[in-house]
């Protein structure tokens, strides 16, 4: 039984205060404000992967609409016994659509910036690419995977651990019956 009320705990946890949703907000649009801002300044100034400006762009233009829509109230979850509005379900279509999108925009970008590799940033050969410009988006992607890992290892510690626990739970509770 301990494991239940553990997973309903975890189910029902505690809905964010309005000014932490909103600095959460302000810092979630941040990194698309910049990626739009330096993939605009230097839109022109790599030829030796002309993409690259724009994947920052298109990808900062994306990631703003969707944290701006996730705002709107057809997003909000329903509770358990309401139905889903029409409009709430194209929110839901919307974001999926986007997201999706942006998924497969990244692999782009990923193989856009990965091959050129180390990037020429001498502005006076033919191909080269801004240093600034190309190692916003390097470490942009990169800490994408860095955060991944960061995620896919603190995920097996909290299963580790439930594992750990939970099987002496489980042992008490086949005792019991």
């Amino acid at each position: 039984m301990e494991d239940g009320t553990l997973l309903q705990n975890m189910r029902q946890a505690p809905k964010p205060s309005t000014p932490v949703l909103v600095i959460s907000k302000l810092i979630m649009t941040a990194l698309p404000v910049a990626q739009i801002a330096i993939g605009g300044m230097f839109l022109e100034n790599c030829p030796q992967q002309r993409y690259i400006p724009i994947y920052l762009v298109v990808t900062g233009v994306f990631a703003l609409a969707l944290a701006v829509l996730s705002c709107l109230p057809c997003t909000r979850e329903q509770d358990e016994g309401e139905q889903q509005s029409p409009l709430s379900s194209l929110c839901t279509a919307w974001n999926s659509l986007v997201s999706l999108f942006l998924f497969c925009w990244f692999i782009a970008g990923n193989v856009w910036i990965y091959s050129i590799f180390p990037a020429n940033y001498n502005e006076e050969e033919a191909l080269h690419c801004n240093k600034t410009l190309y190692l916003f988006a390097f470490w942009t992607t990169t800490l994408v995977y860095i955060f991944l890992g960061m995620l896919m290892v603190g995920g097996c510690c909290v299963l580790v651990c439930m594992c750990l626990c939970g099987g002496r739970g489980l042992g008490s509770n086949n005792a019991d019956v």
